[in-house]
């Protein structure tokens, strides 16, 4: 995983430390969205409006979303791990993974 690459992994989408201070700082959940083929990663200025908490994953501060039941309902296989590349969109404000439902 690169620095412009979030992993998705048994359900699970992984962010760096440098992905998630650079788009994320402070913030404690994301929404994920699917726009056609793309994966949207929103995030969520207060955990009680929803979405899937970005837990820290490990002493050097990465963060993971378990979120198996939206990659389900996107027919996304649970055994599957990939680097999706990833972009910030200012329009849509959120990070994008551009072509991720093309598995």
């Amino acid at each position: 995983m690169t620095a412009t690459e979030v992993e998705l992994k048994n359900g699970a989408l992984y962010l760096t430390r440098g992905i998630y201070d650079r788009y994320f700082a402070g913030i404690e959940a994301v929404i994920l969205l699917r726009r056609d083929c793309d994966l949207c990663i929103l995030p969520v200025c207060h955990a009680a409006a929803g979405g899937y908490m970005l837990k820290v994953r490990n002493k050097a501060g990465d963060r993971v979303a378990h979120a198996p039941d939206f990659f389900r309902e996107h027919r996304v296989d649970d055994s599957i791990t990939m680097a999706l590349p990833v972009v910030w969109s200012t329009e849509q404000g959120a990070l994008i993974a551009a072509e991720a439902f093309h598995l």
